[in-house]
Protein backbone atom coordinates (compact mmCIF):
# COMPACT_ATOMS: atom_id res chain seq x y z
CA UNK A 1 0.00 0.00 0.00
CA UNK A 2 2.63 2.52 1.10
CA UNK A 3 4.91 1.96 -2.38
CA UNK A 4 2.25 2.19 -3.99
CA UNK A 5 0.80 5.62 -2.23
CA UNK A 6 5.06 6.51 -3.24
CA UNK A 7 4.59 5.38 -6.84
CA UNK A 8 1.22 7.18 -7.23
CA UNK A 9 2.90 11.01 -5.81
CA UNK A 10 5.62 10.37 -8.22
CA UNK A 11 3.02 10.14 -11.31
CA UNK A 12 1.21 12.92 -10.00
CA UNK A 13 4.47 15.14 -9.98
CA UNK A 14 5.90 14.06 -13.97
CA UNK A 15 2.04 14.83 -14.94
CA UNK A 16 1.82 18.18 -13.06
CA UNK A 17 5.42 19.65 -13.33
CA UNK A 18 6.63 17.87 -16.53
CA UNK A 19 10.03 16.83 -15.40
CA UNK A 20 11.78 13.82 -14.40
CA UNK A 21 13.24 13.79 -10.53
CA UNK A 22 16.49 13.87 -12.10
CA UNK A 23 15.54 16.48 -14.42
CA UNK A 24 14.42 18.36 -11.05
CA UNK A 25 17.90 17.63 -9.46
CA UNK A 26 19.85 19.10 -12.36
CA UNK A 27 17.98 22.53 -12.27
CA UNK A 28 18.71 22.38 -8.71
CA UNK A 29 22.21 22.03 -8.72
CA UNK A 30 22.21 24.77 -11.67
CA UNK A 31 20.39 26.99 -8.95
CA UNK A 32 22.75 26.56 -6.76
CA UNK A 33 25.82 27.25 -8.78
CA UNK A 34 24.24 30.19 -10.31
CA UNK A 35 23.54 31.50 -6.06
CA UNK A 36 27.36 30.28 -5.25
CA UNK A 37 28.75 32.29 -8.19
CA UNK A 38 26.60 35.42 -7.67
CA UNK A 39 27.62 34.99 -3.94
CA UNK A 40 31.20 34.77 -4.11
CA UNK A 41 30.74 37.66 -6.75
CA UNK A 42 29.13 39.93 -4.81
CA UNK A 43 31.79 39.52 -1.80
CA UNK A 44 34.51 39.94 -3.99
CA UNK A 45 33.26 42.88 -5.57
CA UNK A 46 32.67 44.52 -2.10
CA UNK A 47 36.20 43.68 -0.96
CA UNK A 48 38.05 44.52 -3.96
CA UNK A 49 36.41 46.64 -6.26
CA UNK A 50 34.01 45.65 -9.34
CA UNK A 51 36.93 46.67 -11.64
CA UNK A 52 39.62 44.69 -9.78
CA UNK A 53 37.72 42.00 -9.68
CA UNK A 54 38.14 39.17 -12.57
CA UNK A 55 35.67 36.61 -13.83
CA UNK A 56 38.70 33.66 -12.99
CA UNK A 57 38.39 35.32 -9.18
CA UNK A 58 34.95 34.89 -9.19
CA UNK A 59 34.93 31.40 -11.02
CA UNK A 60 37.55 30.60 -8.20
CA UNK A 61 36.12 31.49 -5.19
CA UNK A 62 32.98 29.75 -6.41
CA UNK A 63 34.84 26.58 -7.38
CA UNK A 64 33.91 26.41 -10.66
CA UNK A 65 35.64 26.58 -14.04
CA UNK A 66 36.21 30.14 -16.12
CA UNK A 67 33.67 27.76 -18.71
CA UNK A 68 31.26 27.12 -16.30
CA UNK A 69 30.91 31.12 -15.89
CA UNK A 70 29.89 31.51 -18.57
CA UNK A 71 27.23 29.08 -18.79
CA UNK A 72 25.54 31.16 -16.33
CA UNK A 73 26.11 34.60 -17.09
CA UNK A 74 27.34 36.57 -20.17
CA UNK A 75 29.26 39.04 -18.24
CA UNK A 76 30.12 40.47 -14.59
CA UNK A 77 27.54 43.33 -14.95
CA UNK A 78 25.22 40.45 -15.62
CA UNK A 79 26.12 39.00 -11.98
CA UNK A 80 24.89 41.97 -9.80
CA UNK A 81 21.50 42.18 -11.94
CA UNK A 82 21.07 38.86 -10.65
CA UNK A 83 21.83 39.81 -7.14
CA UNK A 84 18.97 42.37 -6.75
CA UNK A 85 16.42 40.87 -9.63
CA UNK A 86 14.76 39.02 -7.23
CA UNK A 87 13.56 42.76 -5.25
CA UNK A 88 11.05 43.36 -7.89
CA UNK A 89 8.77 40.12 -7.57
CA UNK A 90 9.47 41.01 -3.41
CA UNK A 91 8.45 44.18 -3.90
CA UNK A 92 5.24 43.24 -5.54
CA UNK A 93 4.06 40.42 -3.45
CA UNK A 94 4.68 42.98 -0.18
CA UNK A 95 1.91 45.42 -1.75
CA UNK A 96 -0.32 42.58 -2.53
CA UNK A 97 0.33 41.66 1.32
CA UNK A 98 -0.73 45.14 2.71
CA UNK A 99 -3.97 45.11 4.00
CA UNK A 100 -7.13 46.95 1.54
CA UNK A 101 -7.86 49.86 3.52
CA UNK A 102 -4.10 51.19 2.71
CA UNK A 103 -4.10 53.53 0.31
CA UNK A 104 -1.96 53.41 -2.50
CA UNK A 105 0.79 55.67 -1.49
CA UNK A 106 0.77 54.54 2.28
CA UNK A 107 0.62 50.49 1.14
CA UNK A 108 4.05 51.30 -2.01
CA UNK A 109 5.11 53.06 1.60
CA UNK A 110 5.03 50.55 3.48
CA UNK A 111 6.09 47.52 0.97
CA UNK A 112 8.91 49.69 0.90
CA UNK A 113 9.72 50.16 4.27
CA UNK A 114 9.39 46.31 5.05
CA UNK A 115 11.85 45.18 1.95
CA UNK A 116 14.94 47.51 2.78
CA UNK A 117 13.98 46.52 6.46
CA UNK A 118 15.18 43.02 5.22
CA UNK A 119 18.79 44.44 3.47
CA UNK A 120 21.90 44.69 5.54
CA UNK A 121 22.81 48.58 5.70
CA UNK A 122 26.23 48.18 5.41
CA UNK A 123 26.20 45.48 2.52
CA UNK A 124 23.55 48.29 0.56
CA UNK A 125 25.43 51.07 0.96
CA UNK A 126 28.45 49.55 -0.40
CA UNK A 127 26.47 48.27 -3.32
CA UNK A 128 25.46 51.36 -3.85
CA UNK A 129 28.66 52.97 -3.99
CA UNK A 130 29.88 50.77 -6.53
CA UNK A 131 26.63 51.29 -8.86
CA UNK A 132 27.39 54.81 -8.84
CA UNK A 133 31.10 54.72 -9.55
CA UNK A 134 30.89 52.21 -12.62
CA UNK A 135 29.02 53.27 -15.49
CA UNK A 136 27.78 50.18 -16.86
CA UNK A 137 26.48 49.25 -13.38
CA UNK A 138 25.04 52.52 -13.58
CA UNK A 139 22.85 51.56 -17.07
CA UNK A 140 21.81 47.99 -15.30
CA UNK A 141 20.74 50.31 -12.29
CA UNK A 142 18.05 51.91 -14.69
CA UNK A 143 16.63 49.03 -15.85
CA UNK A 144 16.65 48.02 -12.20
CA UNK A 145 14.03 51.39 -10.97
CA UNK A 146 11.82 50.41 -14.81
CA UNK A 147 11.52 46.73 -13.40
CA UNK A 148 10.53 48.03 -9.82
CA UNK A 149 7.90 50.54 -11.77
CA UNK A 150 6.21 48.12 -12.81
CA UNK A 151 6.41 45.97 -10.14
CA UNK A 152 5.07 48.13 -8.08
CA UNK A 153 2.08 49.12 -10.60
CA UNK A 154 1.09 45.72 -11.15
CA UNK A 155 0.57 45.09 -7.20
CA UNK A 156 -0.52 48.21 -7.00
CA UNK A 157 -3.37 47.74 -9.67
CA UNK A 158 -4.47 44.19 -7.91
CA UNK A 159 -6.14 46.62 -5.34
CA UNK A 160 -7.88 48.45 -7.91
CA UNK A 161 -11.57 48.56 -8.72
CA UNK A 162 -12.01 51.32 -11.23
CA UNK A 163 -10.08 52.21 -14.10
CA UNK A 164 -9.64 55.64 -12.50
CA UNK A 165 -7.93 53.48 -9.76
CA UNK A 166 -5.73 51.24 -12.31
CA UNK A 167 -4.55 54.93 -13.38
CA UNK A 168 -3.94 55.82 -9.68
CA UNK A 169 -1.68 52.63 -9.64
CA UNK A 170 0.68 53.65 -12.55
CA UNK A 171 0.85 57.20 -10.69
CA UNK A 172 1.75 55.84 -7.38
CA UNK A 173 4.06 53.45 -8.98
CA UNK A 174 6.21 55.87 -10.51
CA UNK A 175 5.70 58.25 -7.52
CA UNK A 176 7.30 55.98 -5.24
CA UNK A 177 9.69 54.56 -7.76
CA UNK A 178 11.64 57.85 -7.65
CA UNK A 179 11.43 58.72 -4.13
CA UNK A 180 13.12 55.10 -4.00
CA UNK A 181 15.48 56.55 -6.42
CA UNK A 182 16.13 59.90 -5.34
CA UNK A 183 16.40 58.76 -1.64
CA UNK A 184 18.84 56.23 -2.74
CA UNK A 185 20.73 58.46 -3.62
CA UNK A 186 20.50 61.25 -0.77
CA UNK A 187 20.90 58.31 1.34
CA UNK A 188 24.23 57.94 0.17
CA UNK A 189 25.66 60.89 -0.62
CA UNK A 190 24.83 61.75 3.58
CA UNK A 191 26.96 59.02 4.35
CA UNK A 192 24.31 55.99 4.62
CA UNK A 193 24.39 57.19 8.48
CA UNK A 194 20.39 56.67 8.83
CA UNK A 195 18.72 53.36 9.36
CA UNK A 196 16.74 52.54 5.27
CA UNK A 197 13.73 52.27 6.53
CA UNK A 198 14.00 55.45 8.70
CA UNK A 199 14.68 57.51 5.21
CA UNK A 200 12.51 55.52 3.20
CA UNK A 201 10.16 56.92 5.72
CA UNK A 202 11.41 60.51 5.59
CA UNK A 203 11.09 60.18 1.75
CA UNK A 204 7.06 59.59 2.11
CA UNK A 205 6.57 62.45 4.04
CA UNK A 206 8.75 64.98 1.55
CA UNK A 207 6.11 63.22 -0.62
CA UNK A 208 2.77 63.77 0.95
CA UNK A 209 4.06 67.37 2.06
CA UNK A 210 4.53 68.44 -1.71
CA UNK A 211 1.29 66.47 -3.15
CA UNK A 212 -0.55 68.46 -0.09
Amino acid sequence: MKASKVAGKGVKSLSAEGKSPTAGLRERKRQETRERLTRAAMTLFLERGFEATTIDDIAAAADVSRRSFFHYFASKEDVVAAWQEGAAGTLAAEIVARPADESMLTAAENAIAAAVKRLDPAEAAAMSRLKRDNPALRARDQLKYEKLERALADGLAQRARTKSDRQKARLVAMIATGAMRVGGESWIGEGAREKPEAFVRRTFDAIRAILE
